[in-house]
């Protein structure tokens, strides 16, 4: 049986696959979004009272889930070559390798492990790193399961959030 990964994948493996800089969070970005997650319920006050957000947090912070490049990103890596959203080897074509070709793609999940809060006037850098290749037989036949590690970090160096995002190819 002939593999999915290729000898150039399997050396890919490490490699960046995308970096992007947020522009500076600014306070009515974080209750805008807090505004969004928890409607039609009032959001927490810590999202948007300063005041009790000064004497219970140190200042205003940002939901986890907040995602500082929801609108637009201040800098942007950009790919060798710009693969199509729906592309199946969108990942392998951003760092400019040929993918295994394989016509479906589902989401296989996401974990995220958060680090310090993002307040107004942070700059978050991400990371996404080609974390490893999988293959393994399912009701549909031979998949490819691909992982990738997602690091944001603030412009102190602090870790953010750590995700792992799967994919599975078929």
């Amino acid at each position: 049986m002939t593999s999915y990964v290729s000898e150039r994948m399997r050396a890919a493996v490490g490699e960046v696959v995308d970096w992007r800089v947020s522009f500076p969070i600014s306070a009515s970005d974080i209750r805008r979004w807090a505004l969004a997650v928890y409607y039609p319920a009032e959001p927490p006050r810590e999202f948007w009272d300063a005041d009790l957000a000064d004497r219970e947090r140190g200042g205003l912070v940002a939901p986890d889930e907040f995602n500082p490049f929801a609108w637009m990103v201040a800098d942007r890596r950009k790919p060798v070559i710009p693969p199509e959203r729906r592309d199946p080897d969108r990942l392998e074509k951003a760092i400019g390798l040929p993918g295994p070709g394989l016509r479906h793609q589902i989401n296989g999940g996401t974990e995220a492990v958060y680090g310090v809060a993002m307040r107004p006037g942070d700059v978050i850098t991400s990371v996404t790193r080609l974390e490893e290749y999988r293959e393994r037989t399912g009701r549909l036949g031979r998949m490819l399961i691909t992982v990738t590690e997602v690091t944001w970090t603030n412009q102190r160096g602090e870790t953010v959030r750590t995700g792992r995002d799967t994919s599975i190819r078929y």
